[in-house]
């Protein structure tokens, strides 16, 4: 048995779920998503919880299915509440960002400004040396998250590029200069 496959996913009072086809529809305060359902899970949606199954419990692909599923039902139920956001932080002397509606512009010292268009449904904001992305699908937000930091990773030695707000960057001991001529 899976033991997160088993949990009900409660539907909280302003959230609208419904079951069409192979397709789960959910609508909420911050936007609508949809979930294309594999053909070995079910899913019932009731009045106040949404419920998915298996057929075969024993199977080990479908439990991991089971599970799955159920964790994908959740996250949209929370993006469509509260949605989701990630922060990243830009180190480095002379790198700047500005974000303008649809459009997020980096100078990250290369010889040209960078400039990443952003995704419809999703919001961006840049302050200062900090950019937050938002909005109500968790990969969509995610993804673009590692998109933005692929594009000047952190480096080791001075920590320059960048990275997430709750990163670690490991620091390297820079180059150990020889004393010339010391003596025995």
């Amino acid at each position: 048995m899976s033991r997160i496959g088993k949990k009900p996913v409660v539907i909280p009072s302003g959230v609208k779920a419904e079951m069409k086809d192979a397709t789960l529809a959910v609508s909420g305060p911050k936007g609508n998503l949809t979930l294309a359902v594999h053909p070995k899970v079910r899913v019932s949606v009731s009045d106040k919880e949404i419920l998915v199954d298996v057929d075969k419990k024993e199977n080990k692909k479908e439990r991991a299915l089971w599970g799955l599923f159920r964790s994908l039902v959740q996250n949209m139920v929370d993006g469509v509440v509260k949605g989701f956001e990630k922060k990243l932080e830009v180190n480095g002397v002379g790198f700047k960002v500005a974000a303008v509606p649809g459009k997020l512009t980096m100078s990250l010292g290369f010889s040209h400004p960078v400039e990443v268009v952003v995704p419809k449904d999703l919001t961006v904001t840049a302050d200062k040396n900090v950019i937050t992305i938002t909005g109500a699908d968790k990969q969509k937000v995610g993804q673009f998250a590692a998109e933005v930091r692929e594009l000047k990773k952190p480096e080791p030695y001075k920590g320059k590029g960048i990275k997430y707000s709750d990163e670690v960057i490991l620091r390297k001991a820079g180059k150990v200069v020889k004393v010339v001529g010391g003596g025995k």
